[in-house]
């Protein structure tokens, strides 16, 4: 199958470091790959692929101030992929409501997978004008605010099987782990306030977007001091298996309809057991008593956090290769690719 996907241009594919979009395009394209497909990636050009690349923008750019400096390089892109877009079996977006107008005119099959919230007040005004347009959801939950919209398929999220693994942990599991980024929707606020309640140290390892510089300096930082809290910075895949298997869980508190939320899967293929808020995509993720916990409160997390190291975490591991592959994520995908192109087909000798 020819196939081309279609990546944002805010961080390389993958990622150096923190970015979800662009590492699960990333995980997808190496898959296809493997299985035989010929796969063109649009990104940045700072992206590493064994796909063939088309770097659209030399490198990746998080957040451009000027509007039109922004748009641009997707304009742009838009139009790369219009003009080729005949050499191509199936066409993936992942870059939202961007293609939506361009591509309803074209004849090659196209599907968008919607990596972000649905349920701000923008969104019905852009996409209600397209209800025919394919789209993939990455948890049951996402659709939740805009559910007459043409959702093909709910494709969760997988991981490559063995780019995490649990390791021995140098010493004993006495600490929580906070893996991600610090931002008030990610309820680094809540993590710190269930270690505290249970006595047990907190290790964060995130990223500080400019965009969250001044609320974590104002309500975070402060919270950051003394020997119950360590703020080790961000981290890469590298650093993940450690971090992670000496943990005696991962603490994911959100306080947002998390639409997917990576991290969760990453502690499982380590084996770390995961408490989280029930927010979202979570109770789709965690599967209770098995790979963690799902609760409401702090002080609900407080006890199962004092729960979790009664959990196997061999059999948590087990979980992730039977649920969290990307090998499973390929599956789903190639089977939305081939109803869209045969109904594509169908269309076409109808006319």
């Amino acid at each position: 199958m020819r196939i081309a996907q279609i990546a944002p241009l805010f961080e390389s594919v993958p990622p150096r470091r923190y970015g979800g979009t662009e590492r699960v395009v990333a995980w997808l394209t190496e898959a296809l790959v493997a299985r035989g497909h010929e796969v063109t990636l649009f990104a940045s050009g700072d992206s590493t692929t064994s796909a063939r690349l088309v770097p659209v923008r030399e490198k990746a750019a998080r957040f451009v101030p000027n509007f039109e400096r922004n748009n641009a390089p997707y304009a742009r892109m838009l139009e790369m992929v219009r003009r080729r877009a005949a050499e191509f079996d199936v066409l993936h977006f992942h870059i939202d409501f961007h293609p939506f107008s361009l591509f309803s005119r074209q004849e090659t099959p196209f599907l968008t997978t919607l990596h972000g919230r649905l349920d701000q007040d923008w969104v019905p005004e852009i996409y209600e004008l397209f209800p025919e347009v394919p789209l993939v959801s990455i948890s049951d939950s996402q659709r939740r605010p805009m559910p007459g919209l043409n959702w093909a398929a709910t494709v969760r999220h997988g991981m490559p099987r063995d780019l995490l693994t649990p390791m021995e942990p140098a010493g004993p599991r006495d600490y929580y782990a906070f893996l991600g980024r610090i931002s008030p929707e990610k309820g680094i606020d809540s993590a710190i306030a269930i270690a505290a309640a249970a006595g047990v140290k907190l290790k964060v390892a995130a990223k500080i977007g400019a965009e969250d510089e001044a609320w974590y300096r104002a309500v975070i930082a402060p919270k950051l001091s003394g020997e119950r809290v360590e703020f080790i910075g961000e981290i890469d895949d590298s650093q993940k298996p450690a971090f992670l298997s000496g943990a005696k869980a991962l603490l994911f508190p959100i306080a947002w309809p998390e639409p997917f939320g990576l991290v969760m899967i990453e502690a499982m293929a380590c084996g770390c057991p995961v408490v989280a808020f029930r927010q979202g995509s979570v109770p789709e993720v965690i599967e209770e008593g098995l790979t963690g916990f799902v609760v409401e409160t702090v002080e609900q997390a407080v006890s199962a956090a004092a729960r979790a190291s009664t959990l196997d975490r061999a059999a948590v591991r087990r979980r992730f290769e039977q649920r969290w592959t990307s090998e499973r994520m390929v599956d789903d995908y190639l089977a939305v690719y081939e109803r869209l192109i045969a109904a594509k087909h169908r269309a076409k000798h109808r006319d």
